[in-house]
């Protein structure tokens, strides 16, 4: 007896529960396909331009900068005041060619001037890269930060190297 009453008790209150729980998963569902048919008309809206894409050379430039100088030189090409000198309008990045590319090849222990302070870490030369390696970025570097120059090409850096020999 006891236990037909128990069951005549629960049952109603387990479908009263079990219609709520239908009833919130329906409800979640529609929001779920709502939310769903929201995310598709968004993906459809076209998207805004895109800055334009480097030229090749700048690109592989761009990627010998980040192995290569952008610890010292930092992404912005702002350097580190008093270690390292930034890359920004300077005359031995926009000034000559054969200035920019005897510091990369060579490296340089002079204390270059730059915004009236003086930049004490000395830079290890990278002649160990190929003339394409080193034309890319140093076009890079002169096409980057703000800076516009003309670009250094391979036959150039050839020709340094050859004009420079010791």
């Amino acid at each position: 007896m006891l236990k037909n009453r128990l069951l005549k008790d629960t049952i109603p209150g387990f479908l009263i529960v079990l219609t709520a729980i239908f009833l919130l998963n329906s409800c979640n569902t529609a929001a779920k396909k709502k939310e769903a048919s929201t995310i598709t008309e968004i993906q459809n809206v076209p998207k805004p331009a895109t800055k334009a894409k480097l030229p090749p050379y700048l690109a592989e430039g761009k990627k010998v900068y980040r192995q290569v100088c952008l610890t010292c030189h930092q992404a912005n090409g702002g350097g580190v005041p008093g270690l390292n000198p930034p890359l920004i309008k300077t005359d031995y990045v926009l000034g000559d060619k054969n200035t920019l590319l005897e510091i990369i090849i060579k490296g340089s222990e002079a204390q270059l001037e730059g915004n009236k302070s003086e930049y004490a870490n000395v830079m290890q030369g990278y002649g160990m890269l190929g003339d394409e390696e080193i034309a890319n970025v140093a076009s890079y570097i002169r096409n980057s930060f703000g800076n516009k120059a003309e670009p250094i090409t391979a036959s150039e850096v050839a020709a340094y190297r050859s004009a420079n020999k010791k």
